[in-house]
């Protein structure tokens, strides 16, 4: 095929300078940047894309397959941290890797924007009010075909509050079915410019919102003080382990600082205290440490000589054996004050080519930190006279995992994580508006333990408390109280939302795709 017969089927250079100016704004509103107000405006530019392209499937596709792959690589180059520094790789390779990742998750938006435009053809002006149909359809197709939704549009107001209404009915794609009506209303509201001047009116608004966002700033953490209303004390320690040069001696030392940090935070805790003692729960996070408990017998006398001395529970990660697989669990288990194992939790979403490595490409491939076997149950763990649900690592990030615990009586949600293995990057508060969606969808605290942060009290209605600095050691004190077990639309009823924008998206690509006569489609703006 000629360069000209191929070139008819490309973007045309502004759609694709379009498609890239909606992915820097996008990456704009999320963390490392945190402009949540940019979101606002920042998928008006893909909007205006998808107008201009939609007499061409395959140059509509690329347009949003151009701006999918930009925002993730722009929100997630994280991702090269740990290769680049731990495994070795070469800079160029590592961001080689990037860019293929982003390139397959990218096709999501790519669904978005050729969607958009075929309705636009057959439908007409009124299919632009499909938008936020079409977008919510494509993030929830990711969320379940890829097991992974991460920057999903709505987590880049974790840290603002006004939406959280929305979170505890449809949750986070709900959220971001808000954001991208606004967009589409800022679509129209260009495009109906009084004096006919688009452009003048795209520059401006956009404008505006960028130097407003300048001088309110990121999100901030709400540091009032915690109130200590439970009847269990919870001790959280966050370590700092470093993620490589651990030996045998630094290993029995930064065991014995978990024991030292825990122990002066237990001191406060009951310094002054009247009434009968509470019960204490000391949880360490996961980290580099990777303890063992079945297998090892040093440490489980380590852990109960600790749970004894100081009168306490103790909740902490460890590989435990799969006897079935001849595999080990990533889990999190519980001794308590006696020195006996009470409960052991089984992590059920393992991280992709890190702890597991996709069945045909397991002779392959090797995962990064091991190859687990996948937990099944979803076991709650006695806090006091509450029962917490367990989350490990990136688990934060899946609503069906807390929801599955609310709805099995959990009163706390628990996060042991330890991101220092991707630096001192925007991951860090990224991963954090995960879990404060968590818990403003269930309606519930979340005690977030970390190993080099950012660890924090994120109550029922998503404020950050009492939150560490990252890469220190740190502890805290919080507690945990019975909940009143109510539960929220959205832990009742899940993504009823999402799978209602599925099917009025697919009921309109049916409807445009029956229809005979085309539709004035909207006039291009330039």
């Amino acid at each position: 095929m000629k360069l000209s017969g191929i070139k008819k089927y490309l973007p045309s250079g502004r759609s694709a300078l379009l498609a890239v100016l909606s992915a820097v704004l996008l990456i704009l509103a999320f963390p490392g940047f945190e402009w949540r107000y940019v979101t606002w405006c920042a998928l008006v530019p893909l909007l205006w894309a998808a107008n201009r392209e939609q007499g061409s499937l395959v140059g509509s596709f690329l347009t949003g397959w151009l701006f999918g792959t930009c925002f993730f690589a722009g929100s997630c180059w994280w991702l090269t941290y740990s290769p680049i520094n731990y495994a070795g790789f070469p800079v160029p390779l590592a961001y080689f890797l990037l860019v293929c990742v982003c390139l397959i998750v990218g096709v999501f938006p790519a669904i978005f924007v050729a969607t958009l435009s075929t309705l636009l053809k057959k439908l007409g002006v009124y299919a632009m009010f499909s938008a936020p149909f079409i977008w919510t359809f494509t993030e929830f197709l990711r969320f379940w075909i890829t097991g992974n939704n991460w920057n999903a549009i709505g987590y880049s107001q974790a840290f603002s509050g006004p939406y959280f209404s929305l979170a505890q009915v449809g949750g986070v794609l709900m959220v971001g079915f808000a954001l991208v009506t606004i967009n589409t209303a800022c679509f129209v509201l260009f495009r109906n410019y009084p004096n006919g001047n688009l452009k003048v009116a795209f520059c401006i608004f956009p404008g505006v919102l960028l130097i407003v966002a300048w001088f309110i700033g990121p999100g901030t953490y709400r540091n009032r003080p915690l109130a200590d209303k439970g009847d269990t004390v919870v001790i959280a320690v966050q370590p700092n382990v470093p993620m490589s040069g651990l030996t045998e001696q630094s290993w029995s030392a930064l065991r014995q600082k978990h024991v030292e940090l825990a122990e002066n935070a237990l001191a406060k805790s009951r310094a002054g205290a009247t009434g009968p003692p509470r019960q204490a729960i000391v949880i360490f996070p996961e980290s580099p440490m990777n303890f063992m408990y079945e297998e090892d017998k040093d440490f489980q006398e380590f852990v109960r000589a600790f749970a004894v001395k100081n009168n306490a529970s103790v909740l902490f990660n460890a590989a435990e054996p799969d006897p079935a697989n001849k595999k080990y669990f990533n889990s999190a288990v519980m001794v308590d004050a006696a020195g006996n194992k009470v409960a052991q939790y089984d992590k059920i979403y393992l991280v992709p080519f890190g702890e597991t490595v996709p069945a045909p490409l397991q002779n392959i491939i090797p995962a990064l930190v091991g190859s687990f076997s996948y937990g099944s149950e979803y076991d709650l763990l006695p806090f006091g006279d509450a029962k917490g649900g367990i989350m490990i690592c990136f688990e934060s990030h899946f609503p069906n995992l807390s929801r599955e615990y609310v709805n099995e009586g959990a009163d706390v949600l628990i996060e042991m994580t330890n991101d220092g293995y991707l630096g001192p990057t925007p991951v860090l508060r990224q991963h954090l508006a995960n879990a404060v969606f968590r818990a403003v969808e269930t309606n519930r605290p979340l005690l977030r333990v970390t190993n080099v942060g950012i660890s924090a009290y994120i109550n029922e209605n998503g404020d950050v408390l009492e939150p560490t600095e990252s890469y220190a050691e740190d502890t805290r004190v919080w507690s945990v109280a019975k909940s009143n077990g109510s539960r929220t639309f959205y832990v009742r009823f899940g993504d009823w939302f999402a799978w209602v924008c599925s099917v009025v998206t697919v009921g309109l690509l049916i409807l445009g795709l029956v229809r005979r006569r085309k539709v004035r489609p909207v006039q291009n703006p330039a």
